[in-house]
C-alpha cells in the first residue's frame, strides 16, 4: 500500500515532497516561476512526451507570468487560499479540465499519465491541469474484419475517438458511457457502454460488477479483460466477441447487449454472445436478405467441414472403408499405394505444417507474408506427394478444411476450432465413426451448458426460441425483425419503427 503524504500550506515543503516522489525519473521534469514582476513563486510539473508542451508554454506559463496576473495574485494574498486558488481556476487558466490533488500519490498518479501540476506559493495543496498529449493513428478500415460493403471506419488506440465513434451513429440520448480504472499498477481507463432505455439492468450491473473485481497490475488489452470476466475460463470457446467495427458495436447495442471499450486497442468487446453471432458479419444486415441467408448458411457449413472433415476422412479410411463408394474407395486405395503412414499420422503431418504456415504468414512481414504462405504450402504439398509421405487426397482434404476455416469471420472462434479439430482426429483414430459421434456429442453437451453473462451459448437452438430464429442460420427481411432477441430480456423487447 502507497503511504500517502498531503500537501500543506507550506510552498517550499510540498515542492520538495514531489521531488522526493517523482523527480528521480528523468523524463519529468520541474519549472519554477514567478508570477510578473513579483515575488510571488510556482512550479509546474509535467512528464516530457506525455504533455503537451505548446500547451503548457503558450497556455499556462506564458498566461501566469504576465502582469497582469501578477496584481491579481497581490490583491488576493491576504490569506483567503479559497478566493486565490477559485481565482486560478475560474479566471487564469484556460484550461478544459482541473483538479485540486491534495496529496503526493494522487499528483504522481495522474502526472505520470500526462496531466500537468502547478503548485503555487500561499495555497494549499495542487491544482493538476490536463495537458494530456495524444498521438493518434488514422482512422483507417479494420484489417481484421473487411467487407465488401459497408463503413470504412474502425476504431483506434485511442479511447475517447472510439466513443466518438459511436456518436456519430446518430444523435440518441439513450446511449450511455461509464468510466472505470483498471490495473492495480498501471492505470488504464474503461468504458461500459449500453443503451438505457434497452439494456437489461440486471446484465449491466453484472458486467460492472466483474469489471470491478478485475485485480491485475497492467491491463494492456482488451483481451486480458475478456479472459478475466468470462464465465468459464476452461472452455476452449470465445465468451466474449471482440471486434474492430463501429457499426457491429452500435448494432449490438440496440440489440440491448454491452460493450467494453479500453484505452490503448482497437478491439472493443460484446457481451453477452452466442455461437451464432460468431459466425454472422455486419455484411449480412447490409444486403438483402436471400443472399445473406445463403452466405451465413454457408458459414455454418465451413465452420463444420473445418472441424470434422479430416476425422471424417480418418474413420472412413482406418475403420469404415465399406461404406466409402466402390469406385471412389479404389481411387483412394491407388493415391494411398507406397504410403509408410496411417491416416491418423498422415494428417497430423500436413495439419502441423498448414497451421506451422499460417503463424508464419501472419508474423512474416506483410508485403512477403502472403507470398510465402502460397507458395510454401504449394511446395511443401508437392514435394510430400512426390517423396510418397502423403496421398495426394489427404492434400485435398487438408487444403479444404484450411480454406474452410478462413471463411469464420470470428478469428478466435477460428483458433477454437482448429484446436478441437485435432482433438476430433485422435477420437476417430481410436474409434472410428463412432468416436467422431461420441466427440460430437461430448462438444454439443459442452455448448449447451456454457453461458456468457447468464445468457445460454446456443441459443435460440437450446432453449428453443422459434421467434428468434428469424436471424439465426438464415436472415430473415428486415420487416418481420421486429422484436430483439428474447435471451437478452431487454426493457424495451420491440425495435422502434
Amino acid at each position: 500500500m502507497e503511504s500517502i503524504a498531503p500537501f500543506t500550506d507550506d510552498y517550499l515543503s510540498n515542492l520538495n515532497l514531489i521531488r522526493q516522489e517523482i523527480a528521480q525519473n528523468a523524463d519529468v521534469h520541474i519549472r519554477e516561476f514567478s508570477f510578473g514582476q513579483t515575488a510571488s513563486r510556482a512550479s509546474i510539473v509535467f512528464v516530457d512526451g506525455l504533455s503537451d508542451r505548446d500547451l503548457i508554454d503558450n497556455t499556462i506559463l506564458k498566461t501566469l507570468m504576465k502582469d497582469s496576473v501578477a496584481v491579481m495574485v497581490q490583491e488576493n494574498s491576504s490569506g483567503d487560499v479559497s478566493v486565490s486558488k477559485d481565482f486560478f481556476i475560474n479566471h487564469v487558466l484556460s484550461i478544459h479540465e482541473i483538479l485540486e490533488c491534495r496529496d503526493v500519490y494522487d499528483l504522481r498518479t495522474k502526472v505520470l499519465t500526462g496531466f500537468t501540476a502547478l503548485l503555487i506559493e500561499g495555497t494549499a495543496n495542487a491544482l493538476l491541469l490536463n495537458t494530456v498529449k495524444v498521438k493518434t493513428r488514422n482512422i483507417d478500415e479494420p484489417v481484421s474484419e473487411s467487407l465488401v460493403r459497408g463503413p470504412r471506419v474502425g476504431f483506434t488506440e485511442t479511447l475517447s475517438e472510439n466513443t466518438a465513434l459511436l456518436r456519430r451513429h446518430g444523435e440518441n440520448g439513450d446511449l450511455l458511457f461509464l468510466k472505470f480504472q483498471v490495473g492495480e499498477r498501471a492505470k488504464k481507463e474503461l468504458i461500459i457502454a449500453y443503451m438505457k432505455e434497452i439494456a437489461n439492468p440486471a446484465l449491466v450491473e453484472e458486467v460492472k460488477n466483474r469489471i470491478t473485481k478485475i485485480k491485475i497490475d497492467h491491463v494492456p488489452e482488451s483481451g486480458y479483460v475478456e479472459q478475466l470476466i468470462e464465465d468459464n475460463y476452461l472452455s476452449p470457446f470465445p465468451q466474449a466477441q471482440s471486434t474492430e467495427r463501429p457499426d457491429r458495436v452500435i448494432s449490438a447495442l440496440m440489440e440491448g447487449r454491452v460493450a467494453i471499450l479500453l484505452d490503448g486497442t482497437p478491439f472493443a468487446l460484446i457481451v453477452p454472445v452466442t455461437f451464432s453471432m460468431l459466425l454472422q458479419s455486419p455484411e449480412d444486415y447490409y444486403e438483402r436478405w436471400i443472399p445473406s441467408t445463403f452466405i451465413r448458411l454457408l458459414r455454418f457449413f465451413t465452420a463444420f467441414s473445418s472441424l470434422l472433415i479430416p476425422a471424417l476422412y480418418i474413420s472412413f479410411i482406418s475403420f469404415h472403408q465399406g461404406l466409402i463408394p466402390t469406385e471412389l474407395a479404389i481411387s483412394i486405395i491407388s493415391t494411398r499405394q507406397g504410403v509408410p503412414f496411417p491416416a491418423l499420422l498422415e494428417a497430423l503431418i500436413m495439419e502441423v505444417s498448414i497451421e506451422i504456415m499460417r503463424e508464419a504468414g501472419l508474423r512474416l512481414p506483410k508485403p512477403i507474408g502472403p507470398a510465402i504462405g502460397i507458395v510454401g504450402g504449394l511446395i511443401i504439398g508437392q514435394a510430400a506427394v512426390q517423396a510418397g509421405i502423403v496421398s495426394p487426397i489427404m492434400v485435398i482434404v487438408v487444403a479444404v478444411t484450411a480454406i474452410s476455416s478462413f471463411a469464420i469471420p470470428s478469428y478466435n472462434l477460428g483458433i477454437s476450432l482448429r484446436l478441437i479439430r485435432f482433438l476430433v482426429m485422435f477420437s476417430a483414430a481410436m474409434f472410428g465413426l463412432y468416436g467422431v459421434i461420441l466427440f460430437f456429442l461430448l462438444l454439443t453437451s459442452h455448448l449447451v451448458k456454457l453461458k456468457s453473462f447468464g445468457v445460454p451459448y446456443v441459443t435460440p437452438a437450446v432453449p428453443y426460441r422459434l421467434r428468434d430464429w428469424k436471424d439465426f442460420m438464415v436472415r430473415m427481411p428486415l420487416m418481420m425483425m421486429k422484436r430483439r432477441p428474447k435471451m437478452l430480456h431487454t426493457k424495451e423487447p420491440t425495435r422502434k419503427g
